[in-house]
């Protein structure tokens, strides 16, 4: 019996690309090739892609670089988003021998058949973007605790700092049931908790235009989605990941906030507290509304988790605008941030934009967002002290330990053999980690399975 070929792979960038990922996997799986580690050596690695930022563009060069070393005469496909933007670039890199863009991915299996080192540079197929108009549903396996669910893809938004809609292409979407049955096979695998992901999650059923309250399209919406999903009585957790403010509607806050299965836990881009710099970002709020979306899920859920992103170092943000940004953030309940330096990328309006901010003060205005961020995040777990929470339980790189996150997203640390991973059990928060990192916890009640 022949020996299979082998395949690894390497993700870079968000949750969306580790579902991806894992769908690729499955695919190459079931054409009779054995996935195995990164780094163990392989005959084929797969390099799926980011490219929101420079730094992410450099990093596929130096993994490409790795995985050669670790098996020179290895075939390497790119693929994701910086493939898409610059396969030209790509190709020319020593070693590359496939690059597949937006439309061509999920077709791997019909390109990888034909490499050869031969040919001496890598073949590049990847259509134009525009041309890219149908979903491929994914979710991500292999941690049974918790999964990515790919529900949405593409976006029509036009942010002016943002190359992902010349990456992936117009907003696009699963349907609900498709999505519901790819919940239950998830949970049939083991998994407890599916984090839905998308490129404009809120946009899924193309639902952008639709005011709250008026219903023209036929298409389910966001909203329809999220109800069906919670009849899911096999998965017991569900978290929304990242979703607009403006799709963040106080329809969806409400059903959370009566919901079993959804955790009251929201990431929510915020990008700028001035409102000059939305507008020259050409996001589709203001701080305003923010703020309103922000007091509307703390009225509803005092215990709720809220993470947002930040871009510093935008062309044209003064010090009195950041100033406004950070001060604007320090007046808000949210729970922690995420914080991003600007960086140019071709072919986007803001990389033509007047008044660039040196590369030193974006790093210490990023520098003075993390500050805020680490003493927002530890005051949340504080306030939180004394109270009980379940917790989802995953494992702790020491060995003494197990580790995990409740339900509005406080990481914890307990003593392990207190409870096994991948159950679900309620606990005792009590004082902070040394490094501050989590919140030691101690068994509450019995624990349940």
């Amino acid at each position: 019996m022949a020996t299979p070929r082998t395949v690894a792979f390497h993700t870079l960038g968000c949750k969306l690309n580790y579902s991806e990922t894992s769908a690729l996997a499955r695919l190459f799986e079931s054409s009779g090739y054995l996935p195995v580690k990164f780094e163990e050596g392989a005959d084929i690695y797969v390099l799926n892609t980011c490219s929101v930022t420079e730094q992410a563009d450099k990093e596929c060069k130096k993994i490409v670089r790795q995985a050669l070393r670790r098996q020179p005469g290895a075939f390497v496909v790119v693929t994701g988003c910086y493939a898409q933007l610059k396969p030209r670039e790509i190709a020319d890199i020593p070693g590359v021998d496939l690059v597949l863009g937006a439309g061509e991915k999920f077709r791997i299996l019909d390109y990888v058949d034909d490499l050869s080192k031969a040919q001496g540079k890598g073949m590049v197929y990847a259509g134009e973007v525009r041309d890219v108009n149908t979903f491929n549903a994914s979710f991500s396996f292999g941690d049974r605790t918790r999964s990515f669910l790919k529900v949405q893809d593409g976006c029509d938004y036009g942010c002016s700092f943002c190359t992902i809609p010349l990456a992936r292409g117009a907003s696009r979407s699963d349907t609900v049931e498709s999505a519901v049955a790819n919940a239950r096979r998830v949970a049939g695998m083991g998994t407890r908790e599916i984090v839905l992901t998308g490129v404009n999650l809120g946009d899924f059923g193309n639902g952008t235009e639709v005011i709250e309250g008026d219903r023209p399209k036929k298409e389910a919406l966001f909203i329809d989605l999220i109800h069906e999903l919670d009849r899911v009585e096999e998965v017991a957790r569900f978290r929304i990941s990242s979703i607009e403010p403006n799709l963040l509607t106080d329809e969806v806050i409400r059903f959370v906030a009566q919901s079993r299965r959804f955790m009251p836990h929201f990431h929510v881009p915020l990008q700028s507290g001035n409102d000059k710099q939305l507008r020259d970002m050409r996001r589709r709020y203001r701080r305003d509304l923010y703020a309103g979306r922000v007091a509307t899920i703390k009225h509803l859920m005092p215990h709720a988790c809220i993470g947002c992103d930040v871009i510093v170092g935008f062309p044209g943000e003064t010090e009195a605008d950041f100033l406004e940004t950070y001060r604007f953030i320090q007046g808000l309940d949210v729970s922690y941030l995420h914080v991003f330096t600007y960086s140019e990328r071709a072919n986007t309006p803001a990389a033509e934009m007047p008044g660039a901010v040196s590369p030193e003060e974006r790093r210490r205005r990023n520098q003075a967002l993390r500050g805020l961020s680490e003493m927002k995040r530890r005051e949340f777990y504080r306030s939180h002290q004394g109270s009980v929470r379940p917790v989802l339980f995953e494992q702790h790189k020491n060995a003494g330990l197990i580790t995990g996150f409740t339900d509005n997203y406080i990481k914890i640390e307990a003593p392990a053999g207190a409870a096994g991973v991948n159950t679900i059990a309620p606990v005792l928060l009590k004082d902070l980690t040394p490094d501050g990192e989590a919140c030691r916890a101690e068994p509450e009640l019995e624990w349940a399975s």
